[in-house]
C-alpha cells in the first residue's frame, strides 16, 4: 500500500471502523497507543458492543482455572499459541485473593476469597483489558441476607450491557428465595418478582446463561430456570429417566454450547458410555443429541481406570467432563473436554477421534506438581473463553 493510500484509510473513519471490526481483540489493544484517535474510536462503547457482537460467533478456546489461582489456555485453532490473556486475577488487587465464579461470553464474574469474619466482595472482570468494576452488596436488607448464588448474564448480540443475578434468602421463611438484578446500565441492583420456593438442593451457585434465562439445577433432578425479561421463575422437564430412577444418576456436565443447553447423565458402572441430552427451545423436552462411546478413550489411556477398585464401582473409570465445547461453524462438531490422570483430552463427538491437548503437571504455569497432577481428578475448571473489548 502506497503512503497516499495509507494516509486515505488513516483519515477515513468509516473504513477504519470496518477494519477494526474484523480485527482481534489483542492486535486493537496495542493499535490504542497509536493516535489519540485510534484510542478514541477503539475505546468508544459503541464500537466495543458492535466488535463484541461479531465475536460472539465462535469461541477460539477454553480458559482453565487452575488450582493454584492462575489460568491457562488450550485454543482450539492450531495454527495460534495457547497463551491465555493473563496469568492470575491479582490486578484486582483484593487483599483475601479472588476466584471465578462464571464465565460468560469474555466475562468473569469473581468473588473474594471468603475469610472468617469478612464480607465478600464480587467483582466483573475482562481480563483483556484488564478492567473491573466492584458490584455493590447486593441485598436490599443491607447484608444480613444470605446470598445463595450469583450468577452472570451477558450477551453482546442483544445489549452492551450485562446482568448479574443474585438468589438469596428472604425474611418469609428458610424455604423462601428472592432473587436481586443488577444492571450495568443503570448501576444498581433491584427486586425481582416476589419469594419463590425452590427444592432443598438446588445449586444456585453454578447457574448456566442461556436463551435469556439462568438455568439451576439439582443433583435430585429437580429444575428452574429464570427469564431475566420476564422477571418470571419457572421450571424445566426432567431428562427421560434411566435405569435405576434418579438414584442412580449423576450429573457429569450441565453448560451452555453452540447457543444450545446441554445436560450429561450417567447411569450406573457403565460409566463410559453415556448420552449427552439437549433443551428445545420452547422448553417442552430434554431431546437426545449424542450418544457417546469412551471405550476407545479407555484403551488409549488405561491409567483411567481404578485398578484398586471392583468393575462395578460407580468410580471405577477416573475421569471428569470439564466442559462439552463447539467446534468451527458446523453444527455438529461438538467435542468433549475430558480430565483424565494429569492430562486433558479432547474428544471429537462426531467421528470419535481424541488427542491429548494439555498437560497438568508441565502447563505455563504447572497446574499441580506431577505427584499430584497423576492422582487428583476434578482440580480444574474449564471455560469457553473468547476475548472481547466489552465495558466493565
Amino acid at each position: 500500500m502506497s503512503t497516499s493510500s495509507a494516509e486515505q484509510v488513516a483519515g477515513n473513519g468509516d473504513l477504519l471502523t470496518e477494519i477494526f471490526l474484523r480485527t482481534p481483540v489483542k492486535p486493537l489493544l496495542r493499535f490504542r497507543s497509536v493516535s489519540k484517535r485510534w484510542l478514541s474510536l477503539i475505546s468508544d462503547p459503541h464500537f466495543c458492543h458492535r466488535h463484541a457482537r461479531r465475536s460472539s460467533a465462535s469461541v477460539p478456546g477454553v480458559l482453565l482455572g487452575l488450582p493454584n489461582s492462575n489460568f491457562d489456555f488450550i485454543s482450539f485453532d492450531e495454527k495460534k499459541a495457547s497463551e491465555p490473556p493473563l496469568r492470575s486475577l491479582d490486578f484486582i488487587g483484593d487483599p483475601l485473593g479472588v476466584k471465578v465464579l462464571q464465565v460468560c461470553n469474555g466475562l468473569l464474574c469473581c468473588s473474594t476469597v471468603r475469610s472468617l469474619g469478612t464480607s465478600r466482595n464480587y467483582y466483573i472482570c475482562n481480563l483483556a483489558t484488564r478492567r473491573f468494576s466492584v458490584l455493590p452488596p447486593p441485598c436490599s436488607s443491607g447484608g444480613r441476607d444470605t446470598v445463595f448464588g450469583i450468577n452472570l448474564a451477558f450477551d453482546p448480540s442483544k445489549s452492551p450491557y450485562y446482568s448479574v443475578i443474585c438468589v438469596r434468602s428472604c425474611e418469609v421463611s428458610i424455604s423462601h428465595y428472592q432473587i436481586e438484578i443488577y444492571s450495568s446500565g443503570t448501576g444498581d441492583w433491584r427486586l425481582s418478582g416476589k419469594p419463590f420456593r425452590a427444592p432443598f438442593d438446588m445449586v444456585f451457585y453454578d447457574g448456566v446463561f442461556w436463551n435469556g434465562a439462568v438455568h439451576w439445577i439439582s443433583p435430585s433432578g429437580a429444575s428452574l430456570y429464570f427469564g431475566i425479561d420476564e422477571g418470571r421463575i419457572d421450571t424445566m422437564p426432567p431428562p427421560p429417566p434411566g435405569p435405576g430412577g434418579w438414584g442412580k444418576r449423576r450429573i457429569r456436565h450441565f453448560g451452555e454450547s453452540g447457543g444450545h443447553l446441554h445436560i450429561i447423565e450417567i447411569y450406573g458402572p457403565r460409566t463410559t458410555q453415556f448420552v449427552v441430552y439437549e433443551m428445545e427451545r420452547d422448553y417442552s423436552n430434554w431431546g437426545v443429541r449424542f450418544s457417546v462411546d469412551l471405550d476407545k478413550v479407555i484403551a488409549a489411556f488405561p491409567e483411567i481406570t481404578q485398578n484398586y477398585l471392583d468393575a462395578h464401582d460407580l468410580y471405577y473409570y477416573a475421569y471428569n467432563v470439564l466442559c462439552l465445547i463447539r467446534g468451527g461453524g458446523n453444527e455438529e462438531d461438538f467435542s468433549l473436554l475430558l480430565q483424565i490422570r494429569g492430562k486433558i483430552i479432547c474428544y471429537n463427538i462426531k467421528d470419535g477421534s481424541f488427542k491429548n491437548v494439555y498437560d497438568v503437571a508441565h502447563g505455563n504455569p504447572p497446574a499441580l506438581p506431577p505427584v499430584k497432577a497423576s492422582s487428583l481428578i476434578g482440580c480444574l475448571e474449564a471455560y469457553p473463553y473468547m476475548e472481547t473489548l466489552t465495558c466493565v
